[in-house]
């Protein structure tokens, strides 16, 4: 990808991320679990994707179907991003041997995200993402286009919750437990 395609995603990205932040009441967020009941959004284009790993290596999203998922795209630059990541670090230590899988699509250069990644010491996959993610995102109901979005998908591959902001470690236990 060219240095000025890379440079107008993340713009973009960020302008999203900006109007989220500024525009969006300051006030705990629902869990907008009515996602699941809309018959128009299916994890199904989740489990056709596929993303590089940080080693370059091509991962298809289908490996983990069967899992509970929690796929979360995100950005190092993201501030709500990098305040849940420690969260999402501790629960999936807590839950990997229940079947829980945690998995990060970052929205940047492969470099910036590779240094966040180890500075925090993520331990599921991070994959990297560029316009088919944010393609992808919004097709399972990121329709702002804001950073971080998460869903969750049961082990059924049906979405069960999705979230545009930061996720707290008892919103996500809550939402995820169940689901084990």
């Amino acid at each position: 990808m060219s240095k000025a395609k890379l440079l107008l995603i993340t713009a973009g990205a960020a302008v999203a991320l900006a109007t989220v932040y500024f525009a969006v009441p300051k006030q705990p967020k629902q869990v907008a679990t009515s996602v699941a009941a809309s018959p128009e959004i299916s994890a199904e284009p989740v489990f056709a994707a596929s993303f590089k790993d940080l080693d370059d290596k091509l991962q298809p999203l289908e490996q983990w179907r069967g899992k509970v998922v929690v796929l979360n795209f995100w950005a190092p630059w993201c501030p709500p991003c990098r305040e849940e990541m420690p969260d999402f670090i501790k629960l999936q230590d807590k839950y990997r041997e229940r079947g829980l899988v945690f998995i990060g699509v970052a929205l940047d250069e492969k470099i910036k995200v590779q240094a966040f990644a180890d500075e925090i010491g993520v331990n599921y996959p991070v994959l990297l993402g560029e316009m088919e993610a944010v393609d992808l995102a919004k097709k399972i109901g990121n329709r702002l286009g804001g950073l971080p979005f998460t869903v969750v998908i049961d082990r059924n591959g049906k979405i069960i919750a999705s979230e545009v902001g930061g996720l707290t470690m008892a919103k996500l236990e809550k939402i995820a437990l169940p689901l084990l």
